[in-house]
C-alpha cells in the first residue's frame, strides 16, 4: 500500500491548515508521502508524484489533474481530488474503478459559521463592539446617568446602557426566527434554544429530522415566521433557488427593532430593503456578509450604532480547515 498527498500553494491560499492536517491524519495510519508544490507550478499530479503506477491511495489538494493522469495511476484504489476544473479527470478515474471521495455537504464549516452567528447576535444585543470602540477615545459611555439626571422608566440608568430601540439584553426569552435548518441554521437554532430563546424556523428544503435536530418549532409559512421576530437569521446558502428568497415584502414585514443576523450570504435577502430599514433606525444588523464586499470605507452601514460588522471570516477557522480534510479522510478504507 502506498499513500501520497500533494498540496499546491493555490490550495493553501484558501485552506492554509488543511494540507498539513491531512498529512497528520494519514501518518497515524502508516507511511505517507507528502509533496507540496510551489506557486506557479502547473505540473499535473502524474508528473509530480514519482512512480505513480505504484500509488494505491491518493489525495490531490489543488495540484493539476488531467484525464491522462488516470492511466498513470493504474494501481490506484481510492482518491480525493480537491482541484478546480477536474470533473473530466475525476470521471476518468471513476471509469477505471477508482473510488473517489468528495464532500457530501459543506458541514465542515457549519460549526464555525454558527458560532460566529451566535457571537454576532450577542454583540448586536449588547452593543459590545460599539462600546469597546467608543471607550478607547471617549469616556461618555461610562456615564449611565439619564440625559438630564432624572431617572425614567426604560431609560438609561446605572450600568444599563443597552439601546432599547432595538432588540437588546439577553438572548433568553427572545423570539428567534430562522430561515434554514441545514449545517449552520440547525446549530445556531440549537445554541439559541440552549440559552433560552423561543426558536422557530422555516425551510422548504429540509426534512422533519432537521427541525428535530435544531430543536426548533417548524413554521410552514415564511410570512408567519417573520411577524413576531425579535431576532431574524436567514441562514441558507446562496444558490439560484435561494437568491432573494427573503423578499422586500418580507423585510418590510419584520417588526420595528428586530435584529437581523447575516452569516451565510447577504443576497439571500433583498439587501436594498435591509439597508433602507437599518439606515432608518427601524432594524439593527449584525453581519459577516454584505451585498458589496469589501464594504467601501464610506459605506453608510459602517460604524453605525445599530450595526455590528465583521469582514466575511465566519467560516475559515483552523478547526474548519481541519474538518475539511477529516471529512475526506474518514471515507478512505483504514490501512
Amino acid at each position: 500500500m502506498r499513500s501520497v498527498i500533494t498540496v499546491h500553494s493555490d490550495f493553501d491560499a484558501f485552506w492554509p491548515w488543511s494540507g498539513d492536517h491531512f498529512h497528520t491524519l494519514w501518518k497515524v495510519q502508516g507511511p505517507v508521502e507528502f509533496i507540496r508544490q510551489q506557486p506557479g507550478d502547473s505540473t499535473p499530479v502524474s508528473k509530480v508524484v514519482p512512480n505513480p503506477a505504484t500509488v494505491t491511495r491518493l489525495a490531490v489538494l489543488g495540484t493539476a489533474v488531467t484525464p491522462g493522469c488516470a492511466d498513470a495511476f493504474n494501481s490506484l484504489r481510492e482518491a480525493a481530488i480537491e482541484t478546480a476544473h477536474a470533473h473530466e479527470a475525476i470521471a476518468r478515474f471513476t471509469e477505471r474503478g477508482v473510488l473517489h471521495y468528495a464532500h457530501p455537504t459543506e458541514g465542515y464549516w457549519g460549526q464555525s459559521v454558527a458560532e460566529m452567528g451566535l457571537a454576532l447576535t450577542l454583540c448586536g444585543l449588547r452593543r459590545i463592539p460599539q462600546t469597546h470602540h467608543n471607550i478607547l477615545t471617549d469616556q461618555r459611555d461610562w456615564d449611565y446617568a439619564p440625559p438630564d439626571g432624572i431617572g425614567r422608566p426604560g431609560a438609561r440608568g446605572y450600568t444599563y446602557g443597552d439601546d432599547s430601540r432595538f432588540s437588546s439584553g439577553t438572548l433568553e426569552g427572545k423570539r428567534v426566527r430562522i430561515v434554514g435548518v441545514g449545517n449552520i441554521g440547525s446549530r445556531y437554532a440549537e445554541f439559541a434554544r440552549m440559552l433560552g430563546a423561543d426558536v422557530a424556523a422555516w425551510d422548504p428544503f429540509a426534512s422533519e429530522p432537521c427541525f428535530h435536530r435544531a430543536g426548533a418549532r417548524r413554521e410552514y409559512h415564511l410570512d408567519r415566521l417573520l411577524c413576531d421576530a425579535e431576532i431574524f437569521a436567514p441562514m441558507v446558502p446562496l444558490t439560484k433557488t435561494t437568491r432573494g428568497i427573503v423578499t422586500r415584502n418580507h423585510i418590510e414585514a419584520l417588526p420595528r427593532g428586530c435584529l437581523v443576523v447575516l452569516v451565510t450570504r447577504a443576497d439571500i435577502c433583498d439587501m436594498p430593503s435591509v439597508r433602507r430599514r437599518v439606515l432608518a433606525d427601524e432594524l439593527a444588523l449584525a453581519a459577516d456578509v454584505f451585498d458589496v464586499e469589501p464594504l467601501p470605507l464610506d459605506d453608510p452601514l459602517l460604524g453605525r450604532h445599530n450595526v455590528v460588522h465583521t469582514p466575511h471570516n465566519a467560516g475559515r477557522t483552523k478547526q474548519a480547515n481541519e474538518l475539511y480534510v477529516a471529512k475526506l479522510v474518514e471515507q478512505f478504507e483504514p490501512l
